[in-house]
């Protein structure tokens, strides 16, 4: 089965989260693997904190709103989304990992306020100012690859 098919299977059993949701938490996922130069397992911890810093490269000021509009409204709500994954065995886990890795990492009104306040600052990874960037630096939310 694919994602798009699993991901329908998902929601039509829990309609909690939108089919979006699961497949930003994918294209999160790679993300934070790409940031940190890994392959494979990453911790809950890393994955929520590179979702963050996803949504907001994607999303800006409106990542909030977004992810909410998704269904995602707190830390849990992205592990509930990977171990539903997890379930169908389109992402795996080792022995020590748990729902509770997911549980209270950051506050979703203060990990996405003064977002636009920080778009005038100059970006540290580029040093230069922020929305100065190259077309060829703008990231595009694409679907996760398949297998």
């Amino acid at each position: 089965m694919n994602f798009e098919k699993t991901v329908e299977n998902i929601f039509s059993k829990d309609s909690r989260y939108k089919p979006d949701a699961y497949e930003f938490v994918a294209a999160a996922l790679h993300f934070s693997q790409k940031k940190l130069k890994r392959q494979g397992h990453i911790l809950g911890r890393e994955l929520l904190e590179g979702l963050k810093e996803f949504a907001i490269e994607q999303f800006g000021p409106m990542a909030k709103t977004v992810l909410n509009h998704w269904g995602i409204h707190r830390t849990e709500d992205v592990g509930n989304i990977v171990f539903n994954l997890i379930e169908k065995k389109f992402f795996f886990r080792t022995e020590t990992d748990s729902l509770d890795d997911f549980k209270n990492v950051y506050d979703f009104e203060s990990a996405f306020s003064g977002i636009l306040e920080n778009m005038g600052k100059s970006n540290p990874s580029s040093g230069e100012p922020a929305g100065k960037k190259g077309e060829k630096d703008k990231k595009v939310l694409q679907k996760p690859p398949i297998g």
